[in-house]
Parts: C-alpha cells; structure tokens; sequence
C-alpha cells in the first residue's frame, strides 16, 4: 500500500524475515561469527539466545543459507513443551523415519543407524530446535544423549538450540553441568543501539529503493529508540504504521508530529486488546495440547 505511493521496490519493514534486509549490526555479527566457527567443530550444542523480535530466525536463516545442501542435512524444529519422548520421536520424524508403535530402543537405533548413512555418504547433520526455552530438563537430556553418538570419535549430530534470555537462567542449575560441557558456543542477540538503530533503518530503506520520499526529520530516530528499546520487529512495527500514516495523509515529510500520533493510536489499541483478552480469559478452560512444527524437513 505504502510501498507503491512512496515508490518503493519493497517494503522496507514487512515483519518476515528477508535475507535482502540482513542488517549485520554488532550482535549480529558476533553471533553469526560463533555460528559458523561451531559448524567447523561439528559437535555438541550451540545455543543461541535473545528477547522476542532480536533477529534469532533471521540469523538461522542466514546460517543456514551459506551451507552447501549437498554437504549439510538439516532439520528444523519448533517445540512447545514437549516431553522428553515426544521430543525424541519427532526429530526422528523430522529426518523422515517413521516411528509409529515403536519402542525406545528401536527408535534410537533406527536414528543411529540414519544418521551412520549420512556420515558415510558425507553429509553433516545439523538440527535445530526453536523455543528452546520450553524444553524440559528431561527432554534437554535426551539432545545430550543424542549427542553422544558417534562414529570413530566423529559426533553424528550437531544441535542448535535457540530460544529467548530465560533458556540461560536453566543452564545455571547445577544439574545441567554435563549438558553444558557439550556446548561448544553460546550467543546472545542484543538490540540495536541507538546508533544502530539510525543505521538500520537507512539500510532496509536503501534496500527497498527508498529516494528521500518520505522524507524522515532525524528527531523521530530518538523516539524510536525510546520506543521500541532498540528491538528490530518493534522498530518495524512502529516504522510501518508511521509509513502507513504518512500514506493515508498524504504526507512526504514525516516528523515527530507524526511519530507521536502513531504512538498514541498502538498505545490506544494495545491497551483496547488487554482488555478485550482478559474479559475474554475462561479460567476453567483446558490447556492447549502441545504442538510441533517442522519448518524444514532433512535433505537428502
């Protein structure tokens, strides 16, 4: 909508993750850099952690798509709250082995024996699992275990755990020593500074094809730093209504004005959806049964 009247060739703050806008600020950059040093080490756990809206998919994405898919098999899980069994049977259905009615013993042997197929015929196997934060200390283990596998000292499985701040404050308990010894390294996603914040915004404007219309007064960057406390998807979020106002008014220079009007309305209608949710809450309903999502199945 925007995007066409300000004659943009995209638009500059869509909420999907894009790999065109990559922004490679510090945070990024650095974690990125840990990444890839872990995939040389082929082994053990890399975890990577950062508040809602930080870029966590977008840094996998980006990871992912530098790999060789003839030299990489890789499967990508969410979870919620998975029990450590559950947890178990859908990696193995991620990798396309069917485990219906079969026991534990014979599950982990059929995983071994695939992931042995893939070692021989040259292939690293990568996992990755999302919400990692919702793991049990049980499920946590069974990755551990899986861990363990190996071939002539060579791991058969590399894991990725990303998952928001809280997942660290679990790694703190003394018993989750031995998971922690396997990780080989851990990164956080922080927000942009203010400087950044500036930077980040010209760039997905540049990428977008943005020819100084709108016009943007350089007071509105402070307030958006104060707002979206330096998050992209809320700088996103914020930039996109601003874009929108701008369209709807007719406007090709956008100013703190502007910016406040905006802010006022999101303030206006996140207060009118707490609301709306808690008279809506039902105290006596049951709890949403646990659910998995396979974003990307292996590759053979």
């Amino acid at each position: 909508m925007y995007a066409g009247f300000y004659h943009l060739n995209a638009d500059p703050f869509c909420l999907r993750p894009d790999s065109r806008f990559r922004f490679s600020h510090a945070s990024y950059s650095k974690a990125r850099a840990y990444m890839l040093y872990a995939l040389q080490r082929a082994e053990g756990f890399v975890v990577v952690t950062g508040a809602p809206g930080t870029g966590k998919t977008t840094l996998i994405k980006d990871i992912v798509a530098t790999l060789t898919r003839s030299n990489y098999n890789i499967s990508h899980l969410v979870t919620t709250r998975l029990s450590a069994n559950d947890l178990l049977r859908s990696i193995a259905y991620s990798f396309g082995i069917a485990n219906e009615g079969m026991d534990k013993a014979t599950l982990l042997s059929r995983l071994q024996l695939y992931l042995l197929e893939q070692r021989r015929a040259r292939r690293q196997t990568l996992l990755i699992v999302d919400e990692a934060q919702d793991l049990s200390r049980n499920a946590l283990e069974e990755l551990r275990l899986l861990t363990n596998l190996e071939e002539n000292n060579e791991p058969l499985l590399q894991i990725f755990l990303v998952g928001q701040k809280q997942f660290l404050r679990l790694m703190q308990l003394e018993v989750m020593e031995q998971f922690k010894q396997r990780i080989v390294a851990a990164c956080e996603l922080k927000p942009l500074s203010s400087h950044e914040i500036k930077n980040y915004v010209l760039h997905r404007l540049k990428v977008a094809g943005w020819k100084q219309d709108p016009a943007l007064d350089s007071n509105i960057f402070p307030h958006l730093s104060h707002f979206s406390k330096g998050v992209p998807r809320k700088i996103n979020q914020i930039l996109s209504r601003l874009f929108l106002h701008g369209y709807v008014e007719d406007r090709h220079k956008l100013n703190a004005g502007d910016f406040s009007e905006i802010i006022s309305e999101i303030k206006s209608e996140q207060l009118s959806m707490s609301l709306f949710q808690t008279g809506s809450l039902d105290e006596s309903s049951e709890p949403r049964n646990p659910i998995l999502k396979v974003y990307s199945s292996a590759h053979h």
